[in-house]
């Protein structure tokens, strides 16, 4: 997948549309909420359409992250986390027209979120 662009509207509109759903509970090693949806737009090389804080201002965020396949099917990808203690918990729902990059998508990012952007 590629890193692509749309409106807030569209974006909603695909997400009531699409009918697959794959939600991904967070299980990180990572203790910053910032450094966190970092490592997943790096690691997924998706596109994050919410407008970004100063890092650091913030214990909690929810961002949402979009990007095409090479077949041009859209995913989306909601990331809702904060830091609890020491620990950042939450969730990452993850939405497609179709099953395959729903788990995909689910199946890189619960690879990857256990290591740190740094390694």
């Amino acid at each position: 997948i590629h890193p692509a662009t749309c409106t807030d509207a569209v974006y909603r509109q695909m997400w009531a549309e699409f009918e697959w759903e794959n939600k991904v509970g967070v299980n990180t090693l990572i203790t910053d909420v910032d450094e966190f949806l970092d490592h997943i737009i790096e690691s997924t090389n998706m596109n994050c359409l919410t407008p970004r804080f100063e890092r650091g201002q913030s214990t909690f965020l929810a961002a949402n992250l979009y990007a095409k396949s090479v077949f041009g099917e859209d995913a989306l990808v909601n990331v809702s986390v904060e830091k609890v203690g020491n620990k950042v918990e939450g969730y990452i729902r993850i939405r497609a027209k179709t099953q395959g990059i729903a788990l995909s998508i689910g199946d890189r990012i619960t690879f990857v979120q256990k290591s740190r952007a740094s390694e």
